[in-house]
């Protein structure tokens, strides 16, 4: 919030009000830790037993949540996404609507980022594009796959559109959880590596052009080839999986130690 003080008929609901529209916006992200009582009060320049009525307001409203450390912004959408990450985890095809789904999110979010992003928007994208750079030629697959979801989010974010802000952010954390797919295995292949990085700077270039059309396109070929990646990945698997099986006979054959 600005320095001014919190105005209006009631302080506390003004209050709580304000940290909602904080959560609405995208300011407050779902697991982010509030400040500490004293320092919240004093930035919102409030008292201290009008924030603890505010936060009691959104504790009602399942908004925030307490922590042992103290209270946190509630996971958005988590009624959702908890009964998909075990519908993905128990069907794999659902992977493949998922993907189709994220195509073309990731399209237009990428075709209004272009159109909207501004200053604030422009130095987050360019940042992460920054990690990434630095975390491949580390050599760093964990860190190159953070910046990889970071680099997404930051392109919602300057789509400026709600629903696909909060929508797409708690997909994301799926991904972070390896519902999705194990992305170290995606990243420790260098070829798809040095592909998906090209792609990344496709993106962040042409949205910080402002290339509405080149966005969009370069969002929506990026999830087609990561899908095409993790089919490879997946048919690789499989593969390896009929050849170990057949090397010890699936454990239930009597070999009597005849080589094959």
């Amino acid at each position: 919030m600005e320095q001014d003080s919190i105005k209006g008929s009631s302080v506390a609901e003004s209050t709580a009000r304000h940290l909602k529209d904080l959560i609405v916006e995208g300011a407050l992200s779902p697991g982010d830790q509030l400040l500490p009582e004293r320092d919240l009060a004093q930035q919102l320049n409030v008292s201290r037993p009008t924030l603890r009525q505010g936060i009691k307001i959104l504790e009602e409203e399942g908004l925030i949540v307490a922590t042992p450390s103290g209270r946190s912004v509630a996971p958005i959408g988590r009624d959702i996404t908890d009964p998909l990450i075990a519908l993905i985890a128990s069907h794999a095809e659902v992977v493949d609507d998922y993907l189709e789904f994220r195509a073309t999110t990731e399209r237009m979010a990428a075709r209004l980022a272009a159109e909207r992003a501004n200053v604030v928007d422009r130095k987050r994208l360019t940042a992460c594009m920054e990690r990434i750079d630095r975390a491949h030629e580390g050599g760093a697959q964990r860190e190159e796959a953070e910046a990889d979801v970071d680099l997404h989010i930051a392109v919602y974010e300057a789509s400026h559109n709600l629903v696909v802000l909060h929508t797409m952010r708690a997909l994301s954390g799926m991904l972070r959880q390896g519902v999705i797919e194990n992305r170290e295995t995606l990243f420790s292949r260098p070829e798809t590596r040095d592909q998906l990085r090209a792609q990344h700077r496709a993106i962040y270039e042409s949205v910080m052009a402002g290339n509405v059309e080149e966005a969009g396109n370069a969002a929506e070929m990026h999830i087609h080839y990561t899908h095409r990646a993790l089919n490879e990945i997946k048919a690789s698997q499989a593969r390896l999986q009929v050849s170990l099986r057949r090397l010890n006979g699936g454990h239930v054959a009597a070999r009597h130690g005849v080589e094959r």
